[in-house]
């Protein structure tokens, strides 16, 4: 009774913003402004009235449980798990990551989008920085997802194959980064355990036997294989927000020619990952308001090597480590999806290197230093200016390829001189 109230909610919420206005509500989640307005209240708010923001984040709301915990533990797992349904539909026929093999290239690129801002970082604090900071080498390595994910969507527009690369590339990326925490950072009180992984890996085989038996509601789905997995990275010790990245593939979908592009039957499909995305899509794309206001709330410290370091690593390290990356696989007969050129690589290699939030939780476990910390947190928090620059970019080179085309028109036209 409860679950199909629940339901009931989320498919009138998502109903009512789609129908109410649908220009307005389009434009809100196309431009990212639930999440931008989010880190703005959280930035203003932190550094006004910096103990009640932390009241209200931090305090329990119930036991245990803060907004902090719900927003960054429970929500989030929504978030990539409408993420993955973004890649399992590149995956299909039809899709820019189809055949599998196209999925290559973005993962090799992840590696170099590791390696990359690490050796930058290692560098540059050779030259200015201090043996003090060398443990911060960690903090440029993961990329923000939902913020990259947002910024790709408006550059290069929601079907182009470059952000279904991206969106591959982050979700690695941010497991890479996962495990660096949890191997160069560990939490002495709450080291990683591997035994509950055992329910991780009992949730997918749940999931496995409901598609197996042509379960179709995706309830199911989220309630026994996404629970198991969820409890069991928590009680690992690990970033439970991922659970719903092993359990979402495995959702049934429908099968088209592979001929027929992903984005062509995407609103008519009545496939069980097709209905999880339409009824929360919306959820998530409004919820990422609070995600911002949870992470964003970093108070403005002195600037410092640090934030150099890895402002300069995430920038540098990040677009140089996945752009050389990217091409040496494509060297090695691993290309990039069909319709994806040299320049949008580049700017996704830029965009990978938006860091914000996750860059700020490594920041927080690398420095135990009040001012080490805080400088190191100016330049994770600095990646945020890779957003404008992204879109400028973007936006020159639209215009060039349009005035390319032009040219191109007026000198192949017999019938101008």
């Amino acid at each position: 009774m409860f679950l199909e109230r629940f339901r009931a909610g989320i498919r009138q919420f998502s109903a009512v913003m789609r129908r109410s206005s649908p220009v307005s509500t389009n434009l809100l989640r196309e431009f990212s402004i639930p999440l931008i307005t989010g880190v703005v209240v959280a930035l203003v708010w932190a550094n006004i009235e910096p103990i009640s923001y932390r009241a209200i984040v931090h305090t329990p709301l119930l036991g245990r449980v803060t907004l902090d915990f719900l927003v960054n533990e429970v929500f989030m797992a929504f978030f990539f798990g409408i993420a993955v349904v973004e890649i399992t539909d590149s995956l299909l026929p039809g899709g820019s990551l189809n055949p599998p093999r196209k999925a290559v290239t973005p993962l090799l690129a992840t590696a170099g989008g590791v390696v990359g801002p690490v050796g930058v970082y290692f560098l540059l604090n050779a030259v200015f920085g201090s043996p003090a900071l060398v443990r911060g080498w960690g903090i440029p390595t993961a990329t923000d997802i939902a913020l990259a994910w947002l910024v790709a969507r408006v550059a290069f527009g929601r079907t182009h194959p470059a952000v279904s690369f991206l969106l591959l590339l982050a979700i690695a990326d941010d497991a890479i980064g996962l495990a660096i925490i949890a191997v160069f950072y560990p939490d002495p009180d709450h080291p990683v355990s591997l035994p509950p992984l055992l329910l991780v890996a009992a949730g997918m085989l749940v999931v496995f036997g409901l598609r197996r038996f042509g379960v179709r509601n995706y309830w199911f789905y989220l309630l026994l294989g996404g629970t198991a997995a969820w409890v069991g990275l928590y009680r690992a010790h690990l970033h439970p927000a991922l659970a719903l990245v092993l359990i979402v593939p495995f959702m049934p979908h429908q099968r088209r020619p592979p001929e027929q592009p992903a984005f062509d039957v995407r609103e008519e499909e009545h496939s069980t990952l097709s209905t999880f995305e339409h009824e929360w899509k919306v959820v998530v794309d409004f919820g990422l308001l609070f995600f911002g206001l949870v992470n964003a709330g970093v108070q403005f410290a002195a600037v410092g090597p640090a934030t150099w370091l890895v402002f300069l690593s995430l920038l540098v390290g990040k677009t140089t480590g996945i752009f050389c990356f990217a091409k040496a696989a494509k060297y090695a007969r691993f290309p990039l999806p069909a319709g994806m050129t040299n320049c949008d690589l580049l700017l996704v290699s830029m965009t990978a290197g938006i860091g914000l939030t996750v860059a700020l939780f490594v920041a927080g476990a690398a420095f135990t230093d009040p001012n080490t910390q805080g400088a190191a947190k100016m330049g994770a928090l600095g990646s945020a200016l890779i957003v404008p620059l992204v879109l400028l970019l973007a936006r020159f080179r639209r215009s060039r390829s349009k005035a390319i085309l032009g040219n191109g028109a007026l000198t192949t036209d017999p019938g101008r001189g």
